[in-house]
């Protein structure tokens, strides 16, 4: 592939519409100090992801897809550099303290549901707001519901509600804290198509309507064609990107990552 060394990242940002940034992050598993060796899951990663944008990053098994999910929402520390939510260096923040930090500032949603079947979808919603002791916004929390469609099965419970129904209240619950930014693992692929296309439409609605910055990881080209920009990693690097990406596009990127 050609430039594989050109540079990555979008158009400088300024302070204030930065939401993600990472500046030469490395992970390295299994190392020894003064000794070495270990896996390196992320080499010396460096992007800045602004704010309102929706962001896809793919690769193949191995890539280092999950570590960088888990250094950039602050569910992991980096080996060396650091990570930027807004104006916070979480690298730098003791456990406990990034651990406040994502429950008040990074909204999650994963393959797996994870919601509590004895609570209804408004109490599921809000429940990041209870366990930091703060009261929900009555006026906010009817936008969210409305904005996911879940307007009207507020006190439904769990169990009452189909699988991309289910995924809108993890959505909402992870906006109703209004993040920094929100990350989303393979969020599709429990779902239906039918299911997978509301749910990811949501997800970019949610970044254009809600100036939220959403960042996805994904195997599924499909599904990487709905965001602004897919990067694609290898080898624990960055090698790649495209804007307003097809899926055609995307898949036939991916079947030359190992050419990098």
């Amino acid at each position: 592939m050609k430039n594989r060394h050109a540079v990555l990242n979008p158009p400088a940002p300024t302070a204030t519409t930065a939401a993600v940034r990472l500046e030469g992050v490395s992970k390295v598993y299994g190392k020894v100090y003064g000794k070495g060796g270990g896996v390196t899951a992320l080499d010396n990663v460096s992007l800045t992801l602004p704010r309102s944008t929706f962001t896809a990053v793919m690769g193949p098994s191995g890539s280092g897809k999950s570590t960088f999910l888990h250094c950039a929402a602050g569910l992991d520390s980096p080996t060396s550099g650091s990570t930027w939510l807004g104006g916070t260096d979480i690298s730098r923040l003791k456990p406990k303290a990034r651990s406040i930090f994502r429950r008040d500032h990074v909204g999650f949603v994963f393959q797996a549901y994870n919601l509590l079947g004895a609570l209804t979808v408004q109490q599921n919603v809000t429940l990041p707001l209870l366990l930091a002791g703060r009261t929900a916004d009555k006026n906010y929390l009817t936008f969210v519901l409305e904005a996911v469609g879940l307007g009207a099965l507020r006190n439904r419970a769990p169990a009452e509600l189909s699988g991309g129904q289910q995924q809108r209240v993890a959505i909402a619950r992870a906006l109703i804290t209004r993040p920094d930014a929100l990350f989303a693992d393979e969020p599709t692929g429990a779902l239906d198509s039918r299911s997978a296309k509301q749910v990811l439409e949501l997800l970019r609605h949610t970044a254009a309507e809600f100036d939220q910055t959403v960042v996805m990881v994904t195997h599924d080209p499909v599904a990487a064609s709905y965001a602004d920009r897919v990067l694609f990693l290898a080898d624990g690097k960055l090698v790649g990107h495209i804007d307003r990406p097809t899926p055609a596009q995307v898949a036939e990127r991916m079947t030359h990552l190992g050419d990098w």
